[in-house]
């Protein structure tokens, strides 16, 4: 939950794919990939593409596990 608070610092800017990988702990690469396969929506200015703060707010929301499908198993 601690990077949907850290969107709150950009105040409406739109976000560099850079700036997505930071947040998401990513590699740049990574975040292109999600952005370029549309599961991050993305604004397109010329051939550039940024990321409005609430569509990654977005994103991360709609990709929180719940526990019981969650990956991880123990015991």
């Amino acid at each position: 939950m601690n990077e949907i608070n850290n969107l709150v610092n950009f105040n409406g800017r739109l976000l560099r794919a850079v700036e997505v990988a930071q947040i998401l702990n990513i590699s740049r690469a990574f975040a292109y990939r999600l952005m370029q396969q549309g599961k991050i929506r993305t604004v397109a200015i010329d051939r550039a593409r940024r990321v409005r703060p609430e569509d990654l707010r977005s994103f991360i929301e709609e990709n929180i596990l719940s526990p019981q499908n969650s990956i991880l198993t123990i015991g």
